[in-house]
C-alpha cells in the first residue's frame, strides 16, 4: 500500500517541475510580448521565486515573480519585474530607463 503513496508523491514531483517549465516559457512569451510592445529590446529574464497561494477570489493558484533585463537604447541593461498569476500576466513593474 505505501508503495502508491511514494508513486503519488513521485507523480506530484514530476507534475511540479513540468508546471515550473511551462510557467517559464509564459513567463518569457509575456515579456518579450511587453518589450516588443513597448519599443524595448529584451534581454534575459530569470525566476525569482514561485509558491502555491490562495486567495478569496481566484482560489488556489501559484504565483511566481521573474526578473527580467531590458533596454531602451540598445546600449544599457535595466531590469524590472513581472508577476505570474498561473500562466496569466498579473503585473509588470519597470524602473525609470533612457531611451
Amino acid at each position: 500500500m505505501e508503495n502508491i503513496y511514494y508513486l503519488l508523491l513521485a507523480f506530484m514531483v514530476c507534475w511540479y517541475f513540468i508546471y515550473l517549465r511551462k510557467v517559464s516559457e509564459s513567463a518569457r512569451k509575456h515579456a518579450a510580448r511587453y518589450c516588443e510592445q513597448s519599443g524595448l529590446q529584451f534581454i534575459a529574464i530569470a525566476r525569482k521565486f514561485s509558491r502555491p497561494k490562495f486567495d478569496k477570489q481566484y482560489g488556489l493558484y501559484f504565483s511566481s515573480v521573474f526578473e527580467f533585463e531590458f533596454s531602451g537604447d540598445g546600449e544599457s541593461s535595466n531590469s524590472g519585474e513581472l508577476s505570474l498569476r498561473g500562466l496569466k500576466l498579473n503585473r509588470v513593474d519597470l524602473p525609470a530607463y533612457r531611451i
